[in-house]
């Protein structure tokens, strides 16, 4: 999480105010005193002795083996909280993991009176060199996730952005990407929205891909164009071996 949101975060919570962590397995906050994770307590990192230091807020962990909620938080179960019983809930780098993020939204606004979420930017996500193992963006990562307003939207993170280069940003956007812009968050009190944004037809998939990259780091017509030319000669490759082909039977 950024620090200056865990500062926040910190700064908008009463010593007597309770939090819950989702997700929080690999770096839970201290202040935290619940956890809700798959993972058991015992397995949890304490990523924030190193990697996260922030995330210690200045105290030791404030949730116990007892706090800690084993479950899967996909499980379209109500989790064990009344409606706004909790004071904050906090959901980081989690959402873009899973398989169900619209109902885990719509548990933190029924369980909590305020709240935040943090996932890493369509930028960033749109981006190649990220990781080894993907061509584009991070290799674990279902979707593609914007914040409008109070709401979160969730595209589906199709194998067809692999497909093409205009589909994706090049390494160097990557490399000129600040920290608050390698992530998307949301500060949210009362309540918020979360909607799918789904299409199932390859062309208009195709179309947002390029549209959303255009609009960031549009790519030079001098490379559209080269393309179309290289598309043009090898066509033009195919059609004489065709023909002599044909002359040869």
């Amino acid at each position: 999480m950024l620090k200056k949101n865990v500062e926040a975060i910190q700064a908008r919570l009463k010593p007597d105010s309770t939090l819950l962590d989702i997700g929080g397995w690999a770096s839970p906050l201290h202040r935290a005193n619940y956890v809700m994770d798959m993972a058991p307590y015992e397995t949890h990192i304490r990523n924030s002795e190193t990697h996260n230091p922030h995330h210690r807020m200045g105290m030791p962990e404030q949730f116990s083996a007892a706090t800690w909620i084993q479950r899967d938080i996909c499980a379209r179960e109500p989790y064990p909280f009344a409606d706004k019983e909790l004071d904050f809930v906090v959901c980081s780098h989690t959402l873009e993991d899973i398989r169900d993020p619209i109902w885990v939204c719509s548990e933190m606004a029924r369980i909590a009176k305020a709240g935040y979420i943090e996932i890493p930017s369509r930028l960033v996500e749109t981006c190649r060199g990220v990781n080894r193992d993907c061509p584009v963006g991070y290799y674990h990562h279902r979707w593609l996730v914007e914040v409008e307003a109070n709401k979160a939207l969730f595209h589906q993170k199709s194998g067809i952005i692999f497909n093409h280069w205009s589909h994706s940003f090049p390494r160097k956007f990557l490399w000129s990407l600040s920290p608050e812009q390698r992530v998307t968050c949301l500060f949210w009190e009362g309540a918020f929205q979360a909607e799918e944004v789904s299409s199932h037809d390859k062309d208009e998939i195709k179309k947002e891909l390029a549209a959303y990259v255009a609009k960031h780091h549009p790519y030079p017509a001098w490379r559209f164009q080269a393309e179309e030319t290289m598309k043009k000669f090898h066509q033009g490759r195919r059609t004489v071996k065709n023909l002599f082909k044909g002359k040869k039977k």
